[in-house]
């Protein structure tokens, strides 16, 4: 079983060779982390992660500490494309969690770097600091994005606005023209959703950040993986609103929800066609969803944002969103093999 040298007080082993029983505790220790940082129950995701790491088809390392499993990495291919799904480390004797992750970063990224086929590399890493590994994601090939993890307050303690939204009919949004109609989402509405997102984010910078958006074949891949998978929590098709064009049913507007604990949820998509942007659509839908989840019995809603995109940055922080957490988007870009 041969190992990648990285430093003497750890050792990096290829993750087939490990079985989800021996990873599992560490994964329970992730998922603490993800509940008590974010407020995330990430129980659902580790179960399926296991299911993959059992079944030996992922690519990855793990860490130990004298024999003993104290961190693990991950990736996916996605054509010429390969996502770092998730790097976490705790534990280990006399080195930080942060640097034990890095030691594991290391290996992935030269693996990266001389795989065949692979053009692009994508990684969000949600349970670190913005700039904890900028030694690692740094140089000409890497771009690194700036991301918002925000949380707003549905009990009583938010923002006076989204207390103003139980006014709010339930067959409309405040100051909508009645052109439009609002309706929960079904699962009729995936192509049409999809054409949707694709046609918001061209030019976008977070099109930048995920190129899944640049096609309707990716848009279609992106909502498959929020609806279908625990990765962005539970979808709620219960508090997932879709705004139509009455006469045509063409779609406008939608927000997308999960849930991400037992009070919580997280807004997984907000997108309003280029025509109809600037008459607050995105707010009356936000405001809509918010109300149907507090009606429910949530306490919070959650969202990311990229910084850079300080439009909707300032929408989030008037609605009584608050910065709970600032990470790092980070893009190996197409030409980084020929630099």
């Amino acid at each position: 079983m041969a190992s990648v040298p990285v430093a003497s007080e750890i050792e990096v082993l290829d993750v087939r060779h490990f079985s989800a029983r021996q990873l599992r505790p560490l994964l329970e220790r992730e998922a603490d982390a993800w509940r008590d940082r974010l407020r995330w129950d990430y129980r659902s995701s580790t179960e399926l992660l296991l299911q993959y790491l059992e079944s030996r088809i992922l690519t990855g390392f793990v860490a130990l500490d004298r024999g003993r499993v104290c961190g693990y990495t991950f990736c996916v291919y996605e054509g010429i494309k390969a996502v770092i799904g998730d790097a976490f480390a705790a534990g280990h004797r006399t080195m930080s969690d942060a640097d034990a992750t890095r030691a594991l970063l290391v290996p992935m990224l030269e693996l990266l770097r001389h795989t065949p086929g692979v053009d692009r590399v994508e990684s969000q890493l949600l349970l670190f600091e913005a700039g904890e590994f900028a030694d690692l994601f740094s140089g000409p090939e890497f771009t690194v994005y700036p991301r918002l993890f925000l949380e707003c307050a549905l009990d009583g303690r938010g923002s006076p606005k989204l207390r103003d939204a139980a006014t709010a009919d339930a067959a409309g949004l405040p100051g909508v023209a009645p052109e439009l109609a609002l309706s929960l989402w079904t699962p009729e509405d995936y192509q049409a959703a999809a054409e949707l997102i694709h046609a918001c984010y061209v030019g976008h910078s977070d099109a930048l950040i995920n190129d899944q958006y640049r096609s309707l074949h990716g848009s279609l891949r992106f909502l498959h993986n929020i609806v279908r998978f625990p990765g962005c929590g539970i979808f709620e098709a219960s508090f997932s609103w879709m705004l139509r064009e009455r006469r045509s049913g063409a779609l406008v507007g939608m927000v997308l929800c999960s849930r991400v604990g037992v009070k919580v949820a997280h807004i997984t998509q907000l997108c309003v066609a280029q025509a109809y942007r600037g008459r607050g659509l995105g707010r009356g839908l936000l405001e809509r969803s918010a109300k149907s989840l507090r009606d429910a019995g949530f306490e919070a809603i959650t969202l990311t944002v990229t910084e850079g995109n300080e439009q909707a940055v300032r929408l989030y922080e008037r609605f009584g969103f608050t910065l709970r957490h600032r990470f790092d988007a980070m893009v190996l870009e197409p030409q980084f093999k020929r630099r």
